[in-house]
């Protein structure tokens, strides 16, 4: 029988670890067991128990002391996960085997991790190896949305992850609670498909030819991709607790 995992990703701040949380409390009460590991070796505090904690194999405190390596928060976070994915045996002896596992993978929020480095792909592929089929979980704060230029960067994130780990992907807006009532309405018209000329116009600088061009060839691209599932992503968002817009 096959296995299930959910790699929850997104920046830094946009809500992985209350997700994990809200999705094992709403699985919990429909009687269905899921377990979360944490893959954040960055992670301070997270209010759910976990199966597995990529702290007990390293830690970003002891690279960045480490006198030898010398790095920062950033390269130290880098180097965690390169050496996680030489130690994949260690996630393999944490995991077990049962049938139907369910398994939230709460990830590290550093985006190159999802975008260019190879180590979240090599997580996929050994996941896969060990008869998992994943899909990803791309959260995106709600407060990219209230302005042009902010979504189109969240969604292209989101996009760039889906073409590099190739799994089925849904997006999620979170946060929307804390939104104001007049950026709740602005959310609904990112919704829109016509996403080109709702950017048009909201701003001048898209006039520019050149800038022109460049802003059309990105919205038809993430469009054709990404907004078909943020009413799903809306959906979910809803049923995990965050507060509807």
């Amino acid at each position: 029988m096959p296995r299930y995992a959910q790699l929850v990703m997104g920046p830094a701040g946009s809500g992985k670890s209350t997700y994990c949380s809200t999705m094992l409390q709403h699985c919990e009460a429909l009687g269905r067991a899921v377990q979360v590991v944490n893959l954040d070796p960055a992670a301070e505090f997270f209010s759910y128990p976990v199966m597995a904690d990529i702290r007990e194999l390293i830690e970003v405190d002891d690279v960045m002391e480490d006198d030898s390596l010398r790095f920062g928060p950033n390269g130290g976070l880098v180097f965690c996960m390169e050496y996680f994915a030489n130690n994949f045996n260690w996630l393999e002896e944490s995991l077990g085997h049962v049938e139907d596992d369910y398994i939230l993978f709460d990830c590290p929020g550093q985006i190159e991790l999802y975008t260019h480095l190879p180590v979240m792909k090599q997580l996929v592929e050994q996941l896969q190896q060990w008869e998992f089929r994943v899909c990803g979980v791309f959260l995106v704060d709600s407060q990219f949305m209230v302005e042009s230029f902010k979504f189109i960067s969240g969604i292209l994130a989101a996009l760039s992850a889906m073409i590099s780990l190739e799994i089925p992907q849904i997006n999620i807006m979170t946060k929307m609670d804390l939104l104001s009532k007049k950026a709740k309405k602005e959310i609904e018209k990112y919704l829109d498909p016509d996403m080109y000329s709702m950017i048009e116009d909201s701003t001048n600088i898209l006039k520019s030819k050149m800038f022109k061009k460049l802003t059309k060839s990105i919205c038809g691209l993430n469009f054709g991709l990404i907004a078909r599932n943020l009413e799903w992503g809306i959906a979910i968002s809803l049923q995990c607790g965050f507060k509807q817009p």
